[in-house]
């Protein structure tokens, strides 16, 4: 039952963020709560500082669209896709729950880039989401 209710959680957490609500946000994270950045080397510590990053943020939180979450029990990922200004970046969010609270985030960010041509006769192309 765990998983149902922690995959609710974040789904509650996840919809509340990307429509701009960070109180609905970060509801669910423990007092304690950890978010780290590794590409910026930032970690965020505590429940009430994750909440005010996200309120300053400048013009507000960038529109992201969830593409999927996958994972059970404790551990969850979440992939998703927004839009800083003209540029498209890539989020992935490993998400780490205790006793039904989000306790750790950590988030990765990617732009796309141009697929080499020297390996175009071994891969596919994705259709662009």
């Amino acid at each position: 039952m765990a998983d149902d209710e922690n995959r609710a959680t974040l789904e509650r957490s996840i919809v509340a963020m990307f429509a701009g609500d960070i109180d609905g946000a970060t509801e669910a994270m423990a007092d304690d709560a950890v978010v780290e950045w590794p590409q910026s080397g930032e970690r965020i510590v505590g429940k009430q500082a994750c909440s005010l990053v996200y309120k300053n943020y400048p013009g507000g939180s960038p529109p992201y669209e969830l593409r999927r979450i996958s994972g059970a029990g404790d551990m969850f990922v979440v992939e998703a896709e927004g839009q800083y200004g003209a540029d498209t970046s890539y989020m992935t969010s490993i998400v780490e729950f205790r006793n039904g609270q989000i306790v750790k985030q950590t988030d990765y960010f990617a732009s796309p880039f141009e697929a080499p041509a020297w390996r175009s006769q071994w891969v596919e192309r994705m259709a662009k989401v």
